[in-house]
């Protein structure tokens, strides 16, 4: 049985769901470069600010028992490296193209969306809600009034579709008022979830010390780590906002949990501490697995499963 991994959203076509999670192979033309001519089915740059960020003290990444803790800081090119290689990409490649948008301020946030907007390329924003490793930084997605009214003076000044990316939510109530605070927006087209659960602390007993240097040791998490909370914001999310789509982000290492994202109700899956770890051949792999999981359950497309899952 052929199976089709296609997926078509938002007036773009991807050959299949998987591209890499903003902040993995993205923070310089030649990483993106890897990414586009990888089995990927699309590619979305590292979150950008106004100006060029050397991003948090080394160690800052470490590969832990059950995923990776990391604490990065945003460090990236400045908007204007990426909107320059949103210019010059191959947007007939069949391979659309993310642009990831995290701002200091607001007002960061719509110089730069102003000058994409301006652009007028054949490229989906992005606006990181959900930065976890700023020190001192508060998250935006964990304030519901403050979400509100950074969405409101977003969409006065850039017209076109555009998606956020959200923390983890771990209540009902959360769910719901983040949903109501999405639906209403009519041109926020899709939701990423989630960034990295933040604030976890890996130890190294042998050492007795923390393993990256940041905030004392604290970290997001990503990996095996967040897979059950990520499954979670992806189908709570899918099923409270009104015809928006849902991408998922976190645990996911092999077809398996590709397949459950997807289940859940994801239209697509960005792939991170696989990717950081494994290199771009994880994508071909990942996308083999998958598909071998459709044909031995006899589905030909992700559209025959995608957001069935079953509860009891």
């Amino acid at each position: 049985m052929a199976v089709d991994l296609s997926v078509s959203w938002l007036g773009v076509h991807m050959e299949n769901p998987l591209y890499n999670a903003s902040g993995v192979m993205c923070r310089s033309r030649e990483e993106l470069d890897a990414v586009a001519t990888s089995a990927a089915g699309a590619v979305i740059t590292k979150s950008c600010t106004l100006s060029p960020r050397e991003g948090n003290p080394e160690p800052r990444y470490a590969k832990a028992p059950f995923g990776s803790i990391n604490s990065m800081g945003l460090p990236n090119a400045g908007y204007e490296y990426y909107l320059d290689y949103a210019r010059n990409y191959d947007h007939a490649s069949g391979k659309p193209l993310f642009v990831s948008v995290s701002g200091m301020t607001l007002e960061e946030n719509l110089v730069m969306l102003k000058a994409f907007r301006d652009a007028d390329l054949p490229c989906l924003v992005e606006l990181n809600l959900s930065c976890p490793n700023l020190p001192g930084k508060a998250q935006i997605g964990y304030d519901f009034a403050a979400s509100s009214h950074v969405l409101s003076e977003v969409v006065k000044v850039y017209d076109k579709p555009f998606g956020v990316k959200l923390p983890p939510y771990f209540d009902p109530v959360h769910f719901a008022e983040m949903a109501s605070v999405l639906n209403s927006f009519p041109s926020l087209k899709y939701v990423t979830c989630i960034n990295s659960v933040g604030n976890g602390l890996v130890i190294d007993i042998d050492s007795e010390s923390v393993v990256i240097k940041p905030k004392a040791g604290l970290g997001g998490l990503g990996g095996d780590y967040v897979l059950p909370t990520a499954l979670a914001n992806v189908r709570e999310f899918s099923r409270l906002l009104d015809g928006k789509h849902v991408i998922g982000c976190g645990g996911i290492k092999s077809g398996r949990e590709a397949f459950m994202h997807i289940l859940a109700g994801a239209t697509a899956v960005q792939v991170g501490t696989c990717l950081y770890e494994e290199g771009v051949d994880c994508f071909a792999r990942i996308l083999g697995e998958l598909a071998a999981i459709m044909e031995d359950k006899g589905y030909r497309t992700l559209a025959d499963f995608r957001g069935t899952l079953k509860t009891m």
